[in-house]
């Protein structure tokens, strides 16, 4: 059986302060799920990594509490995904498990926003680039405004373009196009100045 190193066992501390739930004293519990499935935590880690949650736990409903293990409900969540949230907060050199990061890339990248975790926000919107494709564009472009993210926009309004022809044909532009019906007249006057300045030339070939 391997034996961890002491580094090994040093960066694990944190993790292990958490599988432990050594002096736990907050539960963050997802809003799909009851406080039996609530996963305990330590506020000093949830503060030091967000200040959104330090407005939380110091506001005067928390103050006011004669609990001794206060739950935080995460609304927006599922229990899967505040166990990634949790394990990336854990984390102790800013990394996150890829598997997680892949399955749960869009909530996080809105949790990191609303709870203001910027390094979070990062590696959420590096994975949904590399995801993009013809499939997925439309909605990831969706999720781009919600925040308004510029690097995610344009990664996402750049393969709308490149794959336009098999896009516009689907059910999900047709319903993309009602919802958003003006961002669904950018990608068309994008489309059609893009067109313009590649049309071949009938003579030469070239770009006229």
């Amino acid at each position: 059986m391997a034996t961890q190193s002491n580094k090994e066992v040093f960066l694990g501390g944190f993790k292990k302060l958490l599988n432990e739930k050594w002096q736990a004293d907050v539960r963050l519990k997802a809003g799909d799920s009851d406080e039996s499935a609530s996963i305990f935590a330590h506020k000093l880690v949830l503060v030091a990594r967000s200040e959104v949650f330090k407005n939380i736990l110091e506001s005067d409903e928390f103050k006011a509490s004669a609990k001794l293990v206060e739950t935080v409900t995460l609304s927006e969540m599922k229990h899967e995904e505040v166990e990634a949230l949790v394990e990336f907060i854990y984390s102790v050199d800013g990394s996150i498990c890829s598997a997680s990061v892949k399955k749960h890339a869009r909530s996080l990248f809105l949790a990191a926003d609303k709870y203001e975790i910027p390094l979070l926000r990062d590696l959420c919107r590096n994975e949904l680039i590399s995801s993009l494709n013809s499939s997925n564009a439309l909605s990831i472009l969706e999720l781009a405004q919600i925040p308004f993210d510029k690097a995610l926009n344009d990664a996402a309004f750049t393969t709308i373009l490149t794959n336009m022809n098999t896009i516009a044909s689907c059910d999900e532009f047709k319903l993309f196009v009602v919802n958003h019906p003006n961002l669904a007249v950018e990608i068309m006057k994008a489309y059609v100045t893009r067109a313009s300045i590649t049309k071949k030339c009938g003579y030469c070939g070239l770009s006229c």
